[in-house]
């Protein structure tokens, strides 16, 4: 990925030198692409916390600061970080937390608001932030205008000496949904971490983002991590129908 950016960068330096009628060769970096040939990319897997043990390290998060209650959030609602820190009162609405598209991961042009049904916890866990608001936003940074960074969250769990990180929790909650959730539907479980399931024509023709099945799961996810439910008991977990809000 850098030697693609590099590649991109030098291109355009090259063109515009160029357009100046400097002796350039223009053709360097579709040279150097084909020497370097096509490139292996090899996702890295960042480290998740197995869900056995998020019940002990969420009751660990027991103080009202930022850091705390976003990992709080972030553990709850299978967000990315990126979303729970851009968290704005704005964006809530009863029951239901409603994430801007421009902090929905996606292809450019693709992202889409996503609505995420929070848990009484979830809701429990906003309130007490809202001791931080300023200017609508529930994590602000200590300083200046904006939110705690990107590695607000990681460096604290780095810090306790954990391998785990913030975004390794959506492979936790999805990992407890597969290992522990009986009968709950893939794409419900899918779409608890904002994942998108079928191809083009069967995302076209879905007209739910499965907000009352997730809300249920959701709940039940609270009340693992809480305590509330048996450490590690499988859920047998009925997923009544609902009459459905409409979707965005």
């Amino acid at each position: 990925d850098t030697a693609r950016k590099a590649i991109n960068r030098l291109n355009i330096v090259l063109k515009h030198a160029a357009a100046l009628g400097l002796a350039v060769d223009v053709q360097a970096t579709a040279k150097a692409r084909a020497l370097l040939g096509k490139p292996r990319h090899e996702p890295k897997h960042i480290p998740s916390m197995p869900w056995k043990e998020v019940p002990a390290f969420y009751a660990s998060l027991a103080e009202p600061t930022i850091t705390h209650l976003a990992l709080r959030l972030v553990i709850l609602t299978g967000l990315r970080s990126k979303a729970v820190r851009h968290l704005h009162l704005d964006q809530i609405d009863g029951d239901v937390w409603t994430v801007p598209a421009e902090y929905m991961k996606a292809r450019k042009g693709k992202a889409t608001d996503f609505r995420v049904p929070l848990s009484s916890e979830a809701l429990r866990v906003i309130e007490a932030a809202m001791a931080h608001e300023r200017r609508g936003f529930l994590f602000p940074a200590m300083r200046g205008n904006g939110v705690i960074s990107d590695m607000s969250m990681s460096q604290y769990m780095k810090r306790r000496g954990l391998e785990a990180r913030p975004h390794g929790f959506r492979a936790t909650l999805r990992t407890w949904l597969a290992e522990a959730v009986k009968d709950a539907p893939h794409e419900v479980c899918e779409t608890m971490i904002a994942h998108k399931t079928g191809g083009p024509v069967v995302q076209a023709y879905r007209r739910t983002d499965f907000l009352e099945q997730r809300r249920e799961l959701a709940e039940r996810w609270a009340r693992y991590v809480t305590g509330c439910e048996d450490f590690g008991k499988v859920v047998d977990l009925p997923m009544r129908q609902r009459p459905t809000r409409g979707t965005n």
